[in-house]
């Protein structure tokens, strides 16, 4: 059997012994750059908070590893509760519709409230008046996306809705030059993913061996033979940017500017400069232990299509009700005799306010949603609410540029301008893939018309270039953003300057992800909250994976999760709410016939049921 550690050496040829893979030299960086491993560990929620083994199980370093994950995802709670919650649902994201699928095959009635005019959230797209597919953001499927690829079998769509690519990650140079990371590899894991990093060419020779001596004293080497404790150190780094991790001992700048960035911009819409290290550690984490997880696919057409409507049509079979278009203006609630918050009673939701009671209360919305939902007294009382506040968010402009030929076939002019005939099923000329680039300003890009064709390719048309800006480009007009893109797109494709753009569109999305940054991960929430019926979903909230579409689909199952857990039984939700319910009466009637007249005495929630 070979050691790891020795074909970790010759994968990356690096020359360092083993004992460039112990522990003193990253203890030393974590004495020269200030961090607090004991804060981060308290960040991350405790197991023992938990009421549901399920949801447990998400978090973790062997939710990492954990295919058995999308078992769950796939087969749903399998449990039915013995209580039929009424539970209101805010938002309608990913990670509200993941649980609300949940909640309903375990027997409860589950009603959704969203504000926008489609669901979907950050993952959502819909038709303009000429039926054009818009979306809000550029959507890539990681191999590793166990819980989301489980519930998209639940639904029927994995199979059919879903289109993997090559597993080659590309990059784009100014001129037309193609760099990459090629995973492709008789080995598997960890050798292909080595192998990439020190074959790129992306890198030159002297980038690429500072690249690999940085590697070679990462968590992720330790990680091979000891998962536990490569991914703690992970988890530590998370004071610290990846600049200033990767540099420490050994990166390069060059590694940083031609290859890291634009992968970090890609995965947070921010720079090495100012990205969490333990952010970017973790996805490469996840590279080098599994062979899949580098994989990726695309949509076979818009999100709203391929994703969401089966999703809607699984909710519409088991009876959720879906309410567009009806935002929640504010949380009711009970409180005791200090005034701190107990208990969610309802809802006021539209613009009418219309107060919609319920037995439990999710909010799934993202940050700045949350953040207008909160009472200032859930603040007040409680730190895990407060901190939430101190998550910030990065702004976003995705743009949809169409052609008149294909932009990314860069090797026959005669197939760039043929757009003749039927080019479905991703047949148009170019690159069937997501791309990135060093030399642009969008984080990363792929022609639609080729790589997810079904909604998105047009008979006598060309490409469909979907790119996301990020906050350099944010604040520039949409006409201006739209000209910077085609110029952008020349340069790393010149052959395309012969093409016209014949339509665009941009949307910006001013709160988009909650910023990566240092220091993010002891402020995010657990999905279950100290006012007792009253919970929290989305990908900000606590789970072991970045703001992204498998972060979102794990905080919806764990809500759900939790839910179900505190639904039965004495002292559950449903003999809280019923105990509410009765304590109010009681204080009602005292109220109307005990001081008679205009003049009500209040008896006080907590003395009602005392």
């Amino acid at each position: 059997m070979v050691r790891l550690s020795t074909a970790t050496a010759c994968a990356i040829g690096c020359v360092a012994s083993s004992s460039a893979f112990q522990l003193p030299s990253a203890a030393t960086f974590r004495r020269q750059i200030t961090t607090s491993s004991s804060s981060t560990a308290a960040a991350v929620a405790d197991t023992g908070d938990f009421k549901s083994e399920s949801a447990r199980k998400q978090i973790g370093n062997d939710s990492f590893l954990n295919k058995d994950l999308m078992a769950r995802a796939m087969n749903g709670p399998g449990k039915k509760n013995d209580s039929r919650l009424k539970i209101g649902i805010v938002g309608a994201g990913l990670a509200g519709l993941v649980a609300a699928m949940d909640l309903a095959d375990a027997g409860h009635d589950v009603e959704m409230f969203e504000l926008r005019p489609y669901v979907g959230g950050k993952v959502s797209s819909w038709l303009d008046k000429d039926g054009n597919h818009i979306e809000m953001g550029l959507h890539v499927f990681f191999g590793c996306y166990y819980n989301l690829f489980g519930i998209m079998k639940r639904t029927g769509s994995f199979d059919t809705e879903l289109r993997i690519k090559d597993h080659v990650h590309t990059f784009v140079n100014e001129g037309g030059s193609l760099g990459s990371l090629d995973f492709r590899f008789p080995i598997g894991a960890p050798v292909s993913g080595l192998q990439a990093f020190a074959r790129t060419e992306q890198l030159g020779i002297e980038d690429k061996f500072h690249n690999a001596l940085r590697l070679g004293t990462s968590p992720i080497v330790r990680a091979l033979f000891d998962f536990d404790g490569g991914m703690d150190m992970v988890r530590d780094l998370d004071d610290v940017t990846f600049t200033q991790w990767f540099t420490q001992l050994g990166g390069s700048r060059g590694s940083l500017d031609r290859m890291w960035d634009p992968i970090a911009y890609a995965l947070g819409f921010v720079d090495c400069d100012h990205i969490s290290a333990r952010c970017m550690l973790t996805i490469f984490m996840l590279f080098a232990i599994r062979t899949e997880a580098s994989v990726l696919r695309m949509l076979e057409g818009s999100p709203q299509t391929c994703l969401h409507d089966p999703i809607l049509k699984y909710l519409d079979d088991r009876g959720v009700k879906i309410t567009t278009s009806t935002g929640c203006r504010e949380l009711v609630y009970d409180t005791d005799e200090s005034g701190r918050p107990t208990r969610v009673t309802g809802i006021r939701v539209g613009p009418r306010e219309e107060l919609r009671e319920y037995d439990a209360v999710v909010c799934a919305l993202d940050v700045p949603g949350i953040k207008k939902v909160l009472p200032q007294s859930f603040r007040d009382n409680f730190p895990m609410f407060d901190n939430i506040y101190n998550l910030d968010t990065v702004p976003i402009a995705t743009v949809q540029l169409r052609f008149d030929g294909w932009v990314t076939e860069m090797n026959d002019d005669v197939r760039m301008m043929d757009v003749s005939g039927d080019q479905s099923n991703g047949r148009g000329g170019g690159i069937d893939n997501l791309l990135y680039s060093a030399d642009a300003e969008f984080s990363c890009f792929a022609d639609l018309a080729v790589t997810s064709p079904g909604d998105y390719y047009k008979a006598g048309e060309g490409s469909l270039i979907q790119a996301v800006f990020d906050e350099r480009a944010f604040a520039r007009s949409e006409k201006q953003i739209v000209q910077d893109c085609i110029d952008q797109l020349n340069r790393l494709f010149p052959s395309s300057r012969k093409l016209t753009c014949t339509w665009s569109n941009v949307v910006k999305l001013g709160q988009s992800l909650y910023r990566e940054k240092p220091g993010q991960d002891k402020y995010r929430p657990r999905q279950a909250t100290p006012v007792s019926n009253f919970f929290l979903a989305g990908s900000y909230t606590y789970q072991d994976y970045l703001d992204s579409m498998e972060g979102a689909t794990r905080s919806g199952l764990m809500v759900a999760d939790e839910i179900i857990a505190r639904a039965d039984g004495p002292g559950g939700l449903k003999d809280l709410s019923e105990r509410a319910n009765a304590a109010k009466k009681e204080a009602d009637v005292i109220a109307a016939t005990s001081m008679g007249g205009d003049r009500k005495m209040k008896i006080p929630f907590f003395a009602a049921i005392a």
